[in-house]
């Protein structure tokens, strides 16, 4: 009898295993109920799985069954809709027995989650590189199912921050006065090398092992949420990594592009991307742009092929409504196919009327970098939109260091952030344009001007007082740099001090920080946190005033109140004459900085302190 049960207890285990073998993966894992688009695509992956009958429960039908080159997969298609059990299976059969089975949920939406706020020009925008910011959960720093492990004496290497320790430091990110937080990729990146920027994604529905788990991200949108901050996810279309599960088992051959005259169809990118609406471009530089990988560890994804534009989707949406995000940055986005990407951000934004999704459009020119925004002149002229809310303003990015670097002449110096605001007339929506002055792949500001704090304040100044939504980088706030020519990206991505236990100072404590660092965190907690109330910078109108004597003086007004911006690029002391911005001034008598809190008097002339920024708000 003994023998008996021993021998019915591994029949057990081996049938057990045979159904896990069967079956390995099924997602999305889980699903919700009360989708505007009730239907759904689920992949279905196991050894042979194709050759196998599929059959749902509850009398459910499945709307359509796609089998493909891969007999490993199956794409089932439901109506949300006609399904009115909350858990259903999904059983796989051979010769009418049930050799696997999984049990799927459809789960009931958070209330008002269709209508969640986004992120807007109200909002300022922080984006973290989690592995370099805080290292809150040392016990994850390597894992036995990951490739890479940690090792802080490697530059390019895993240094171990994580989710915990962005959560255990939201006080200061909050205090600092940002009211959205963008994290570089956080999904699975499971690379021999160099996988700590998250860029080469091998599992789009988990949340790599060495920042925590899919828990602890829902954990830190939620703590965002209760601040009434925001959690930005960086969404990676255009490639995945080389060891994604999928790309080692491709679906069908055109899930990925391939080049028959690459090594292992790899063939560079030529990074071309203005060939997108470049009426006169070759087809051979087209395809190379957008089909080119980025490297060899990261194949490039074919949006046109349905189920992949349909796993995207459904991905996209699937960590919206999980982690209750507030809005998504999304990864080199010209180099997608655009009509699959117009397809891509109105599937989201139809679900979602007020997600905003901001695209790295990695331009140079306002009438390039427009022509991706969603209703865009410039677009429709080449019969395209994109319907992409927000677009990365890289020409300001651009010319801003040139702005205060340069001698002034005709056409260098403040002349060129004047000629920027120029071009404004080419967006579709001019307030829903990010601006920034640096992030993860750029120079960092304070390398470019030796960590000078009045060089910050200017440029922190502009992103923060002009039209669109600024985004700052972890570490600028108290003086952080870094050397891309010399040290590579790594330097640009330095550790937060005082995000390891073992660092010797933490600047996340303010009486902790230097005095040169308290003085870039000051003025920037100050600005930040004056800015969060000022719907005059949110939403209001914009009047230049064509620098003069390297002094750019620009004013953002509404119906109620009005602010003058004064940037003053000379070595010098300057006095502005101000019956030039009399129309700007209407007979205003004084206003006062809201930075010193000195008072002036606007009757006939100011001193402007040399190279410095004012941010006067006028007094009636």
């Amino acid at each position: 009898m003994k023998k008996l049960y021993v021998i019915l207890a591994l029949s057990a285990v081996s049938f057990a295993f045979s159904q896990l073998k069967t079956l390995e993966r099924v997602e999305p894992a889980f699903w919700w109920k009360g989708m505007k688009n009730p239907e759904l695509q689920i992949l279905v992956y196991g050894k042979n799985i194709a050759e196998n009958e599929i059959e749902l429960s509850d009398g459910i039908q499945i709307k359509d069954i796609q089998k493909v080159e891969n007999p490993n997969y199956v794409f089932l298609t439901v109506n949300t809709n006609e399904i009115k059990v909350p858990n259903f299976k999904i059983n796989m059969k051979k010769d009418r027995k049930n050799i696997a089975s999984y049990s799927y949920e459809l789960k009931q939406r958070e209330s008002n989650s269709a209508n969640r706020e986004s992120f807007t020009s109200k909002d300022v925008m922080y984006l973290i590189m989690p592995d370099r910011f805080a290292n809150g959960d040392e016990k994850n720093d390597s894992r036995p199912d990951l490739t890479e492990k940690a090792n802080r004496n490697l530059p390019n290497g895993r240094h171990g921050g994580d989710l915990r320790g962005i959560i255990n430091n939201l006080d200061y990110i909050q205090n600092l006065g940002a009211t959205s937080v963008w994290l570089t990729p956080v999904t699975e990146d499971n690379e021999k090398v160099y996988s700590y920027h998250g860029y080469a994604q091998t599992d789009l529905y988990k949340i790599d092992g060495r920042y925590g788990t899919n828990e602890e991200y829902r954990e830190l949108s939620r703590e965002l949420n209760k601040r009434k901050m925001k959690l930005v996810l960086d969404y990676v279309t255009n490639h995945w990594g080389i060891s994604h599960w999928m790309i080692k088992d491709l679906p069908t051959k055109d899930w990925i592009h391939w080049f028959d005259e690459g090594e292992k169809g790899f063939y560079r990118s030529n990074y071309k991307t203005t060939t997108q609406f470049d009426t006169n471009a070759s087809e051979i530089d087209k395809k190379y742009a957008l089909d080119g990988w980025f490297d060899k560890t990261m194949p490039d994804i074919n949006q046109k092929n349905p189920l992949v534009l349909k796993y995207l989707i459904q991905n996209a949406i699937w960590w919206i409504e999980y982690a209750e995000l507030g809005g998504f940055r999304v990864d080199t986005y010209p180099y997608n196919d655009k009509e699959a990407m117009a397809k891509w951000a109105k599937a989201i934004t139809d679900e979602y009327p007020k997600f905003n999704i901001v695209g790295e459009t990695w331009l140079y020119t306002a009438g390039q970098i427009s022509a991706w925004q969603k209703d865009s002149k410039t677009g429709e002229a080449a019969h395209y939109n994109s319907n992409l809310p927000s677009v990365m303003d890289f020409m300001l990015y651009g010319d801003l260091p040139k702005a205060f670097n340069e001698k002034e002449s005709w056409d260098s110096g403040l002349i060129k952030l004047y000629n920027v605001f120029t071009s404004d007339f080419l967006y579709p929506d001019i307030n829903n344009v990010m601006v920034f002055f640096e992030n993860h792949d750029t120079e960092r500001w304070n390398e470019i001007f030796n960590a000078n704090p009045e060089a910050y304040k200017m440029g922190l100044t502009v992103i923060s007082t002009v039209r669109g939504i600024p985004q700052i980088y972890y570490g600028s706030e108290i003086g952080m740099r870094g050397n891309k020519e010399k040290g590579g990206d790594a330097d640009i991505r330095r550790d937060f001090p005082g995000g390891w236990r073992s660092d010797q100072q933490n600047a996340f404590n303010p009486s902790a920080q230097t005095e040169k660092q308290k003085e870039f965190y000051e003025f920037t907690q100050k600005l930040l946190n004056w800015r969060k109330g000022k719907e005059v910078i949110h939403t209001g109108k914009t009047k230049n005033y064509i620098p003069q004597n390297n002094v750019f003086v620009y004013f953002r007004y509404n119906e109620k109140e009005s602010v003058m911006v004064v940037l003053n690029n000379n070595e010098k002391e300057q006095i502005l004459d101000l019956k030039r911005f009399a129309e700007s001034l209407n007979h205003v008598q004084k206003g006062k900085d809201i930075i010193s809190g000195k008072e002036f008097s606007l009757q006939s002339t100011m001193s402007i302190p040399a190279k410095a920024s004012l941010i006067i708000e006028l007094q009636k």
